[in-house]
This record gives structure tokens, sequence and C-alpha cells, in this order.
């Protein structure tokens, strides 16, 4: 027998989901704002089980930030150095090189890559990064540049967006990452980030991407100046493009850290918010095939939490992430093939190690 939810709102939302219809910014409010934080979970577990079942996935991966210099200096972010600031740096090729050489051993299956608008940088110095990267990692996606980075170059070279899409592709780029549109609300861009391109560009960006048949994610920051009705508005947003292009593999919450920010004023998000926020995304985004309980921002404890919440992937080992730690995330830097595993099959899930666009993959290698 199916218990009652304690708010009835739920069993409205149930009955909509079960009917077939997409819930909106209403539906989504009416969740966030459910004191039944386990009726939300049920519902977003539901879908979550119904697509993926006991599965839960993870990936081996390197993370790659090849300069934290960035002219548009937002206001969240602890990661960006102006130019010649002290701590700032841009990777030379021979660093790059020895950073992957480093790991060469290992069976990472994804470089991810992204960094900061560096004015003195060119095209040639990431048409030159995706190749030698390609190089040493001939069988791993690369998965590199949002579509701010992408916009840049393209402003910078007197270029479309299409000729760089299609240098970056012939050079080895095979994903993008989906970050660079924080909350898709032009009152918290003016405010926060008013050098960066607005939400409206990130789609067109994300639509040509996908319309030259490259896959991407696609990621939230929430826990700043945001409203709930600007989050559930950039849900929908995302959503709506899916439905033309089909290109987003994955959506990615990212709870916002104040520490060493401009905005360091503000709290850290709640393991509520997190929750709820992970389980809605599962909910409202229903053209979308799978959602990240990224360890990285809301720890490895929260995360396998999550996977009951609607989540059905931890993303990766991760080595070295500096983002997120130099706004004060506390998570590790990076975590084994054998911290993941246990971290899933301790949550009562089957631990499935992935490539990046979710395909199984069988390693003999420990790590």
């Amino acid at each position: 027998m199916t218990l009652p939810f304690l708010d009835p709102e739920l069993g409205h939302i149930q009955k909509k989901i079960s009917d077939g219809h997409r819930l909106d910014v209403e539906d989504g409010l009416k969740l966030y704002n459910s004191p039944d934080l386990l009726g939300v979970a049920r519902l977003a577990h539901g879908v979550r089980t119904q697509r993926h079942g006991k599965q839960a996935y993870y990936i081996i991966n390197q993370h790659l930030n090849y300069t934290n210099i960035c002219k548009n200096q937002c206001r969240f972010c602890a990661y960006a150095r102006k130019e010649k600031e002290p701590g700032g740096f841009t990777l030379t090729f021979g660093q790059i090189e020895e950073n992957l050489m480093a790991r060469r051993h290992e069976p990472i299956r994804e470089i991810h890559i992204v960094g900061g608008l560096n004015p003195a940088l060119s095209l040639d110095y990431y048409l030159k990064l995706v190749k030698t990267v390609h190089k040493i990692r001939p069988d791993a996606m690369i998965k590199a540049f949002t579509p701010v980075e992408i916009d840049c170059l393209a402003h910078e070279a007197k270029t479309t967006i299409e000729d760089i899409i299609s240098q970056l592709k012939q050079a080895g780029l095979g994903m993008l990452p989906g970050g660079g549109a924080e909350v898709m609300s032009e009152r918290v861009r003016q405010e926060l980030f008013p050098k960066k391109i607005s939400g409206e560009r990130w789609l067109e960006i994300m639509a040509a991407v996908h319309d030259a048949g490259i896959r991407s994610n696609a990621t939230m920051l929430y826990g700043h100046i945001e409203t709930l009705e600007e989050r559930l508005t950039h849900l929908i947003k995302l959503r709506t493009l899916q439905d033309k292009t089909d290109g987003f593999v994955a959506f990615i919450p990212l709870s916002f850290h104040s520490k060493n920010t401009k905005l360091a004023y503000l709290p850290p998000t709640t393991a509520y918010d997190d929750l709820k926020t992970i389980a809605i995304a599962r909910l409202l985004l229903d053209n979308i095939p799978h959602i990240k309980a990224y360890w990285v921002m809301i720890g490895e404890k929260l995360a396998q939490i999550a996977l009951s919440f609607g989540a059905d992937d931890l993303d990766g080992t991760i080595v070295e992430e500096k983002i997120s730690h130099m706004a004060g995330a506390t998570s590790s830097k990076g975590l084994t093939r054998r911290q993941l595993v246990r971290l899933i099959e301790q949550a009562g899930f089957t631990a499935v190690e992935r490539d990046s666009l979710y395909q199984p993959v069988i390693s003999d290698v420990v790590i």
C-alpha cells in the first residue's frame, strides 16, 4: 500500500507526474515550500528509479584548470585573479603535459578543462591545449570550455561561434562541461556578473554546440541572491532547449560557496536546500537523462544521501579541482575508484563506472 504524503500538495503533484503532465514553476514552488522533505524525496526517487533502477554512476576523470586570470571579475568567484595580481597563473604547455603525464598510468576516461577569460591567450593557445591533451590522452573524452569561454574566443578571434566550435572539434574537443550560466536571471547577472554573457546568449551558444554534434552538461549555481522562482525559471529554460536539441547529457546543481568571495557574508547552503534542489531538478527536468550529486560541492556524505533524492551520478575522481576549493569547499581534493564505489554501495545502489556519455565501462586497474 502506498503511504499518503504528509503534505497533500505532493499527492497532486504525484498525480500530475503519473498522468504524464509536465511540472511548472508553480509546482516547483510547492515542492520547495513543502515541509515534507521525505515526500519530495519519494517523488524524485520514483522518477530516478524508473529511469536508472538501482544503478549509480561514476567516472575516472581529471580536472585541468589552465588559468585563473579572468577579465570578468564576477562577484561570486574566489578563483579569478587580475593580470599580474599575486596568485594568478596560466599553465605552460610543459606544465600541462606534466600534469597529464603524472597520472598517465590511470585509466582516465575524461579530461575536464575550464579556466578564466585571460586576455593574453589567443585562439592558438586553446587549440594547442586541446591538441596537447588529445595527444597524451587519445582515448579520453576532452570535455572543455563553457559557452562563456567560447563566446570570448569568437569575439577575440573576430569570427563566429560556429567557426570556433568547428576548430575546437577538429582539434579534439568532444564535449562541453556546461558551466557559465550561473542562474539565468538578468537581475542576478547585473548584480553579480555583469561582464559575463547573458542567459539567452548562453542558450544560443549551447544550441550551436548541440547542432554541431557536441553533447554537453548543464549547471545551475544556487544559494546566493537568487529567488526560488529564478531557480525554477532556469530549469524550465534548460528543459525548453533540451526539447529542441536533445544535447544535454546531465544536469549538475552547484551549491554556492561564499568564502573568499565578495559575497562572503552569505551563509552556506543547507543540506535541506541541497537535497530539495536535486530532487526538484529530477522532477522538472524530465528530458535530461542524468542528475549529478556533485560531491565536490556538497561533500561526500550528502552526495550519498542525494542518490535517494533523484540523483543517479556522483561524477568522478576529480583530481585536482581548484575552483570550488578556492571558494572554501571542504570536500576531498580527489577520490579513488574504491572510495566512490564504497559511497555508492553503502547507500544501497549498484556502482557503474561510465564514460562521459554514460556508456558502462570495465577496467581492471585499481585506483
